[in-house]
């Protein structure tokens, strides 16, 4: 079975910057579009970002600019990068490695706190 482990999360201050990684076991990494979904308390987990296993990318409109999604199919990791963060991006975020034609299922990661003070 797959297992994805998340890294990265943390406290920062309004405008700075995190990187979160999922690191992912298993052979079918490269062939697996990933998500990156947030969570906020009291409201539904949300996706904030995908990656195709092509290497299309997809944001929603409110971090445009702001984070980059990313894959390194040697290290079965796949990254995101959020820059000029704000209060509004506190929530827990998750990875999700979709499933191939080779997986029985969508696979989520831990999930990891990001806390963004003013």
């Amino acid at each position: 079975q797959v297992q994805l482990v998340q890294s990265g999360g943390g406290l920062v201050q309004a405008g700075g910057s995190l990187r979160l990684s999922c690191a992912a076991s298993g052979s079918t990494f490269s062939l697996s579009a990933i998500g990156w979904y947030r969570q906020a308390p009291g409201k539904q987990r949300d996706l904030v970002a995908a990656i195709s296993s092509g290497g299309s990318t997809n944001y929603i409109d409110s971090v445009k600019g702001r984070f980059t999604i990313s894959r390194d199919n040697a290290k079965k990791t796949a990254y995101l990068q959020m820059n000029s963060l704000n209060p509004e991006d506190t929530a827990v975020y998750y990875c999700k490695q979709y499933r191939s034609s080779f997986d029985e299922y969508d696979y989520w990661g831990q999930g990891t706190q990001v806390t963004v003070s003013s």
